[in-house]
Parts: C-alpha cells; structure tokens; sequence
C-alpha cells in the first residue's frame, strides 16, 4: 500500500530521523536504509524522509555527522586490527581452486538462472525509483503550494501598508482642512458681531440698515451715506 501523509514534521519527527541518519552512518549503513526505517516508524514514504533530512534537518547536525564518520572509520580499524589472518597454506589453496576454477565447465542453465534472478530485482529497482520520483513529486509540489501562499500572504500584507498610510495621508489633510474651516468660522462670526455694533439709527427714529462693502484684507467697512 502507497504511504501518504501531507502533515507537517513535528519536532520528534525530526529527531527520530536524525538520530536513525546518524545511527546508521556510525554503523556504516546507508542513509537510504535509515529513510526506510525512519518512513516506516511515521508512516512516511523514504521518499518524503530524504527530502527532509537534505532540506531541514541535516544542517542542524553537521557536527555529529562528522563524529558519527570518525567513529564508522574508528569502528572499521578495530574491525580490522581484530580480524585474523588467514594461512599461507589456505591462500595457496584458494590460489589453487581458483585457478583451476577454469577447467570445470560451468552449467549450461547457470547463466539463465542469474538472468532469470536478476530480472524481479531490476524490476523491483525501477518500481522503486519511479515510487521515488512520484513521492518526490508530491512534496515539492506540496512545497511549491506553500511558498506561493506564503507569496500572496506577503503581497497582501503589502498592499495593506500602502493602503494604511494613504488613509493616514489622507486623514492629516482633513484635519488640517477642518482647522481652516473652524478658524474661517471664527472669522466670520467676529465680522457678524462687528457689523451688527456699527447699525445706526437714522434722525426719525427708524432702524436705518447701514451699507457695506469688503476690504482687500477681508474686512467690512461701512459705506457713508
């Protein structure tokens, strides 16, 4: 059954990963071996592990990447200091077999029974590789997905300061123009209030309604009759 899974790595997830990576190059295995185990355990394709182990997780652990080669190196020494000799007289005879390997003739159905062999696990590679390549398809298309989110999130967000400081631009010029108007206001009133102190009335006791006219300053001034 194909593994799917689009949720996001938790930080356990990751630490599983990297210390099965790690395991498995202090024992000399392979990081496909340990994406395998790690996909496994989570439930995750060694497609998706990989992809995680080169994108996320491997540069937070440079330096034990490194301890963990000296100690696969160390571990091979030891190995190989305590691995014994063989005999002279045993090399002498692999010596021999192998020369004389040549003339026994070999099975006429030993070449077909290797092609036969070898046939399920070339297939069986290439069904790999191809689960490989679609798992590795769908996180970078997942991944693909996020980061043009991430593209509009940030275009909006501009877009929301520039609209933000064209109101406040836009709120500054209305409260200056509402001190001009309030200060026009006032002027107004005193010039009202100075023409209604200058009515007169005329020598028959009639209310006389006096005439005016504007300066250039802007001033009122009564018209003599």
């Amino acid at each position: 059954m194909t593994k799917v899974r689009q949720d996001a790595w938790s930080h356990e997830d990751d630490l599983l990963l990297a210390e099965t990576v790690l395991r498995h190059i202090r024992e000399g295995s392979t990081q496909l071996k340990a994406f395998d185990e790690v996909g496994d355990a989570l439930n995750r394709t060694s497609a998706a592990c990989g992809f995680r182990w080169n994108a996320e997780v491997r540069q937070k652990y440079e330096q034990a990447i490194e301890i963990a080669k000296k100690q696969r190196k160390e571990k091979k020494r030891a190995e190989a200091i305590e691995q014994p000799k063989r005999p002279a007289k045993t090399q002498r005879t692999f010596a021999e077999v192998d020369a004389n390997s040549s003339l026994v003739p070999e099975p006429a159905n030993v070449s077909h029974a290797s092609d036969a062999s070898d046939a399920p696990a070339a297939q069986l590679n290439l069904r790999s590789v191809i689960d490989y390549l679609r798992n590795l398809q769908s996180d970078m298309e997942y991944s693909t997905n996020h980061r043009n989110k991430l593209e509009k999130v940030t275009a909006e967000n501009r877009q929301l300061k520039e609209d933000k400081e064209k109101l406040e631009h836009q709120y500054a010029q209305l409260q200056r123009q509402l001190v001009t108007m309030q200060d026009d206001y006032q002027a107004l009133i005193q010039i009202m209030d100075r023409a209604r102190k200058m009515i007169v009335f005329d020598e028959d006791g009639d209310f006389a309604k006096p005439q005016f006219r504007m300066e250039r300053n802007g001033n009122l001034e009564q018209v003599a009759k």
